[in-house]
């Protein structure tokens, strides 16, 4: 019984509250989760990145589980948010990524709770015209998908059309021009992906709703032009978001068959393992995080499986 009690103290007198990832705890620094400002709208499976120290929210499933074109930025210097012009059609399941001081937003779904489009579109934020324009499209058409930024191109990975892809696109703003680049050896969607190391990282995913929840860790290295397998998460899931700060990688919520994940773990590259952190106040998927300053923000998603969008608005501070 003393054993039980001990374990009970140490989840919740010192990380907060029960944390659902099975990595070890950090007991001694666990950092701490801040409240925020709400977002105007309450959206989920949205597209989330940051733009010269602002956070955007792009897109995403509104009320009644409908796509929306809605674009809102969070300023974490004044605690605020901003309307600014919404995206040429209205998406969900979107990816966004800054590259060359502009932010970009590709692929997704249209349409809502009875019937989704896979996308190919791509849009070009203008934030001095406040407006969008239309890129190149992605030669594959899916939603679900991941982008990030290495050096001055765009890599979009994964996602689903019909099915589960292992598509990685690779986008020249110069060019305007997409291009395929070797594909990542497991196909999923609602993965999560950064740039660490300067490297992309592939986390998680699954098939479907119901199919095959994955722990994966895959890695591309540019410089090899080929992948590698990384240290899997302790629980496989999708719908998580995934941040860079300093040398550490974060991973936070995340979905499974009729379960929502609060987790936060972050990946100690010396140990070659996952750690669980301080988790999130309120568990969500359908999510994406930002880095702006010593925080990662993680803004909108999912509270219940399937629809159920929030305007929550949640900083971590490690």
């Amino acid at each position: 019984m003393a054993a039980l009690a001990l374990a009970a103290w140490l989840l919740t007198g010192c990380l907060g509250t029960t944390t659902d990832s099975t990595a070890p705890i950090d007991i001694q620094r666990p950092g701490t989760w801040t409240a925020l400002a709400p977002m105007p709208t309450a959206r989920q499976e949205v597209a989330v990145a940051e733009l010269n120290g602002q956070v955007f929210v792009i897109g995403g499933f509104g009320p009644g589980a409908e796509a929306v074109a809605t674009v809102e930025v969070y300023d974490p210097a004044t605690d605020r948010w901003e309307t600014r012009a919404p995206l040429p059609a209205a998406t969900h399941h979107a990816a966004a990524a800054v590259v060359g001081g502009r932010l970009y937003v590709a692929g997704g779904y249209g349409g809502g709770r009875v019937s989704w489009t896979p996308l190919r579109t791509v849009y070009e934020y203008d934030e001095k015209r406040n407006s969008w324009a239309t890129r190149a499209p992605l030669r594959i058409a899916r939603g679900g998908l991941a982008m990030i930024a290495l050096g001055s191109h765009l890599h979009a990975v994964g996602g689903a059309g019909d099915s589960p892809s292992n598509a990685h696109e690779v986008y020249d703003p110069a060019s305007d021009r997409w291009t395929d680049a070797p594909p990542m050896p497991t196909g999923r969607d609602h993965l999560a992906a950064v740039a660490f190391q300067g490297r992309l990282w592939a986390i998680g995913g699954r098939t479907s709703f119901v199919g095959t929840q994955y722990a994966t860790v895959e890695i591309y290295d540019p410089a090899t032009d080929g992948w590698a397998t990384g240290m899997p998460l302790p629980v496989g899931r999708g719908g998580l978001a995934a941040a860079a700060l300093g040398d550490r990688l974060y991973v936070f919520g995340g979905e499974a068959p009729f379960r929502i994940f609060s987790a936060n773990e972050m990946y100690e590259v010396a140990g070659n393992r996952w750690i669980a952190k301080e988790p999130m106040r309120t568990p969500r998927h359908g999510i994406g995080a930002a880095v702006v300053g010593d925080r990662i923000y993680v803004p909108g998603g999912g509270t219940q499986p399937r629809y159920a969008g929030t305007n929550v608005n949640e900083a971590y501070t490690p």
